[in-house]
């Protein structure tokens, strides 16, 4: 009932949007960008989905820094996060899969799986802080940024900051841990005995990769800021084919934007609503147009629809190859040839 809830939350704010905007020019400005734009955007989207694999890939040791296992991460990052897209679940609804994934196809152990996918996902949130610190910065100095925009922006962005430290600081000094073992000694805590096992081993994997391997760390780390960056690059390159380009500092303006309001409405399925909503006043504070904004929002949510449709159909292709694999290994001639 929540999720049903959170999407109609989600589709009555773009109905809204679109009452308010003038829906010919937004389609004249999708037009605008064209098959060389369109092109241009997804070559961009999909080195951001290669550099967030490689920030992962350092948080596996079990996984080679070769391109192969690149490849291989790729799929399963893939697949994991068309539902993180879909799920009203603050872009973590897929980390599970990728857990389920990295076991089943490629013997990584659960407990690693599971402690690199939530790695990955902090240190992106780390260098998130960064660059939403630059944008707020920008945003600062603009004189046209409207002062009720920019002080919810920077509530938002301290929010953020205060969730995201928070969750690094219970992963790298085991305060999880810590409270495990303190409820392990009590009676509450005998039930949980096996869960709390599990939640030992995972932290085991957090103190070794944040306080004995700083180079990869580091090296995710800045992974994780240069995927950012390429989101302000994705804005600068759809502006530039609209024929209405923007300086990067202002493309950082805007892709900070969109991820502050992509954070505040987690509990929506891809923020649905949200992102539309604010890339409208920001657009049509910079530039007096909100169709604009409405146009950009509507091209990144194209390349997204893409990406899901190309996730779940490798997510079927993996399912599909599973089965066929296991109908061959059943079948008693199969056996006989194989003996």
């Amino acid at each position: 009932m929540a999720r049903i809830i959170a999407l109609l939350i989600g589709l009555g704010l773009v109905v809204f949007i679109v009452y308010q905007t003038d829906l010919s020019e937004v389609w004249l400005g999708v037009l605008d960008l064209g098959a060389s734009g369109a092109a241009a955007v997804v070559g961009v989207y999909l080195a951001v989905f290669l550099i967030d694999t490689a920030s992962w890939q350092l948080t596996l040791p079990s996984a080679r820094l070769t391109p192969r296992w690149l490849y291989r991460l790729w799929k399963v990052r893939m697949v994991g996060e068309a539902l993180n897209l879909v799920v009203p679940a603050g872009s973590v609804g897929g980390e599970p899969v990728k857990a389920v994934l990295l076991k089943k196809f490629h013997g990584i152990g659960y407990h690693e799986g599971a402690a690199s996918v939530i790695m990955a996902k902090t240190n992106n949130l780390l260098a998130l802080l960064i660059f939403v610190s630059v944008g707020l910065t920008i945003m600062a100095r603009r004189e046209w940024m409207p002062e009720p925009l920019l002080l919810g922006l920077m509530a938002g962005g301290a929010m953020l900051a205060l969730g995201v430290l928070g969750f690094f600081t219970v992963q790298r000094w085991r305060a999880a841990s810590r409270l495990g073992a303190w409820l392990a000694g009590r009676r509450i805590g005998r039930p949980l005995e096996r869960a709390l096992a599990h939640l030992e081993e995972v932290d085991h994997h957090f103190v070794r990769f944040y306080g004995r391997q700083p180079r990869r760390f580091a090296g995710a780390f800045v992974l994780g800021l240069g995927n950012w960056a390429l989101g302000a690059v994705e804005i600068y390159v759809i502006m530039w084919f609209l024929g209405r380009p923007v300086t990067f500092s202002d493309a950082v303006l805007i892709e900070t934007a969109a991820q502050l309001a992509r954070a505040g409405a987690f509990f929506i399925p891809g923020s649905l609503g949200a992102i539309e909503g604010i890339m409208v006043l920001v657009y049509d504070a910079m530039t007096g147009s909100a169709a604009l904004g409405l146009a950009v929002a509507l091209i990144r949510r194209g390349r997204e629809l893409l990406w899901i449709a190309w996730g779940f159909w490798l997510g079927w292709l993996n399912a599909a190859g599973t089965a066929a694999v296991a109908t061959r290994a059943s079948a008693p001639g199969e056996r006989a040839h194989g003996d």
